[in-house]
């Protein structure tokens, strides 16, 4: 029983896996962030040639 404690203790893969998911999860966060800012800019891009068209003789 003590050997079974004794390896628990010092075993730290658990942390490794916590660790590998906060980096994906910042990662995630970070395209999320990257992908909103450029769908803005290509939303707001569409909507000038959009109107440029509909004026257009």
């Amino acid at each position: 029983m003590q050997n079974l404690f004794t390896r628990f203790i010092e075993d730290e893969s658990g942390a490794t896996a916590i660790e590998y998911g906060l980096i994906a999860a910042l990662i995630a966060v970070g395209m999320i962030a990257g992908a909103s800012a450029v769908g803005q800019k290509v939303d707001a891009k569409f909507v000038e040639i959009g109107t440029k068209i509909d004026g257009a003789p």
